[in-house]
C-alpha cells in the first residue's frame, strides 16, 4: 500500500524546491536535491510541486479540491451501483414480507460476498429494507455451531430426500465399488400437505406444516400441478341415454356401491392411446382399467369384466341391484353392448348430461391425475411414449402405486387399498368371551 505523507511535511517539501529552484536553475534538479535530503521520491516531489501550482493557479489543470469531489462522487456512485445490485439480487429473498430464516440469510450474504461484494455492503443493505443483521453477526454466525433447530431441519430435509427418492443401484455394482444410483420416487410428486402426512405417519409424527414447507422450499421443491384438461366425450345420436342417479353427489356408503368410469387419451409415437378406468368412489380405488388404440366399445367393456372379475377375486364380489355404473354421455358408454351386459349383470347404468364435465367430476379429476402424476413426468417411464406398450408399463405403474401406497386427502390421507381394509376389518366381528 502507498505510503500516507503528513501534508505539512508535503507543504514543506513544496517550499524548499520552490525556494532552491532558482539557485538549481530548475524545478527537477531542486526537486532532485530536496528529494534526497527528505527521503521522498524525486517524482513523487515533483507531483506535490505541480499540485501545487495548480491549487495556486500557477498551472492549468484540476485542483485537489476538485480532485477530491471527484473522487467522493465515484466512490458514491460505485456504491450506488453495488447497492443497486444486491438490492435486485435480494427482490426475491426479502418478497415474503417477514424476516427470513437465518440459514437463508447466511446463504445470501454468502453468495454475495463470493460475488466480489463487502460483507458490510450486503449487511448494510438488508438492514435499510427491514431485515436488521450487522456484519459481525453474520461473521459469529457463520463461526457458530449449528443450533438444535437447524440440526432438526437438516435431519429432516434428509428424511424427505429420503422419500424422494429410490435406489436402483445394483448388487454388482456395488460389489464393484461403483457409486450408488438413485431415481425420483412417485411421493416426489407431492406437496406440503401430503408429505407432512407421510412424514407424520412415519419417523416425524408431529412435524409441523410450516417446517415442512420451509424445507421444501430450501430443497427447491414444489408438488405437481394439473394443466388444462382437453374434451374427449363425443355423444352418440343414437346412443339409448340413463338418467344421472348420482346428480353429482359423489358418495358411497360402502364400496362396490357406486363406480365412476371414463377414458382419456396419451400421444404416442405409433399413435394416439386411449387409457379407460373404473374408480370406486368409496375408496378412491382404481378397480380395473383398460388401454387400446381404437374408442370401439371394447374400451369401456373390458374394464368392466375385469373390475367385477377382480372383486370376486378379491373375496368382496358385486352384489347384484346394489352397484351404480356412473359416466359420462360419451357414445362408448350409451351403446346397446354396454347397456345390454350392465342390464345383464344387474348394474343400474347412470349417465350424466352431455357436455358438462361436473357431472363427472370425480372420474375426471382422477384422468387429471393420471395425466399429471404419469404421462407428464418421467418417474413411470423414462422417456417418451413410443407404442401402445410403453403405456400400459407405465399406467400399470402408476396403478400400483395410486392404489397401495398414493395418500389421498379426501379419504383422510390414506391409501385406497388401506381405507377398503379398514372397512372390511370393521364389519369383522371378533369373538365375543362366552
Amino acid at each position: 500500500m502507498p505510503r500516507k505523507f503528513d501534508p505539512e511535511m508535503k507543504a514543506r517539501a513544496v517550499r524548499m524546491v520552490r525556494d532552491q529552484a532558482e539557485q538549481y536553475g530548475s524545478v527537477t534538479k531542486a526537486a532532485e536535491a530536496v528529494a534526497q535530503k527528505l527521503g521522498v521520491g524525486r517524482e513523487t516531489l515533483r507531483t506535490w510541486v505541480r499540485r501545487a501550482e495548480v491549487d495556486d493557479g500557477l498551472r492549468d489543470g484540476v485542483t485537489s479540491e476538485e480532485l477530491e469531489q471527484l473522487r467522493t462522487l465515484r466512490a458514491e456512485v460505485k456504491q450506488l451501483r453495488e447497492d443497486n445490485e444486491i438490492l435486485r439480487r435480494a427482490t426475491n429473498f426479502l418478497r415474503g414480507g417477514t424476516r427470513p430464516p437465518r440459514p437463508l440469510i447466511m446463504a445470501f450474504i454468502t453468495t454475495m460476498v463470493h460475488e466480489g461484494h463487502a460483507v458490510e455492503s450486503v449487511c448494510r443493505v438488508l438492514s435499510e429494507q427491514g431485515c436488521q443483521v450487522a456484519a459481525r453477526t453474520y461473521r459469529a454466525w457463520k463461526h457458530a455451531k449449528p443450533s438444535a433447530r437447524d440440526l432438526h431441519d437438516a435431519y429432516l430435509t434428509n428424511a424427505i430426500w429420503d422419500l424422494f427418492h429410490t435406489e436402483v443401484t445394483a448388487g454388482e455394482d456395488l460389489a464393484q465399488g461403483r457409486p450408488r444410483v438413485w431415481v425420483a420416487a412417485p411421493e416426489s410428486l407431492y406437496g406440503r400437505r401430503k408429505v407432512t402426512a407421510l412424514l407424520r405417519a412415519g419417523s416425524y409424527p408431529h412435524v409441523a406444516y410450516c417446517t415442512v414447507a420451509k424445507c421444501l422450499k430450501g430443497m427447491g421443491h414444489k408438488g405437481i400441478r394439473r394443466a388444462k384438461s382437453i374434451r374427449t366425450t363425443i355423444p352418440s345420436k343414437d346412443g339409448v341415454r340413463a338418467g344421472d342417479l348420482l346428480n353429482r353427489q359423489f358418495t358411497a356408503a360402502a364400496p362396490n356401491r357406486v363406480w365412476v368410469t371414463d377414458f382419456t387419451y396419451v400421444r404416442a409415437w405409433s399413435g394416439f392411446v386411449y387409457v379407460a378406468f373404473i374408480l370406486d368412489v368409496y375408496s378412491r380405488k382404481i378397480v380395473a382399467w383398460h388401454a387400446s388404440t381404437s374408442k370401439h366399445v371394447d374400451l369401456v367393456m373390458i374394464p368392466l369384466r375385469m373390475a367385477l372379475w377382480q372383486r370376486d377375486r378379491d373375496g368382496h364380489p358385486v352384489t347384484a341391484g346394489e352397484l351404480i355404473h356412473h359416466s359420462d354421455a360419451g357414445s362408448q358408454y350409451t351403446s346397446i353392448r354396454l347397456t345390454e351386459h350392465l342390464d345383464l349383470q344387474q348394474i343400474a347404468a347412470s349417465i350424466g348430461s352431455v357436455g358438462d364435465a361436473y357431472d363427472n367430476a370425480m372420474m375426471e379429476s382422477g384422468n387429471g391425475l393420471y395425466k399429471t402424476e404419469c404421462i407428464r413426468t418421467t418417474i413411470f417411464h423414462a422417456g417418451p411414449y413410443k407404442t401402445l406398450a410403453d403405456v400400459e408399463y407405465a399406467t400399470a405403474s402408476w396403478v400400483e402405486w395410486y392404489n397401495n401406497r398414493r395418500l389421498h386427502s379426501s379419504i383422510g390421507m390414506l391409501t385406497p387399498v388401506a381405507y377398503e381394509q379398514a372397512h372390511h376389518a370393521a364389519l369383522t366381528l371378533e369373538a365375543q368371551p362366552v
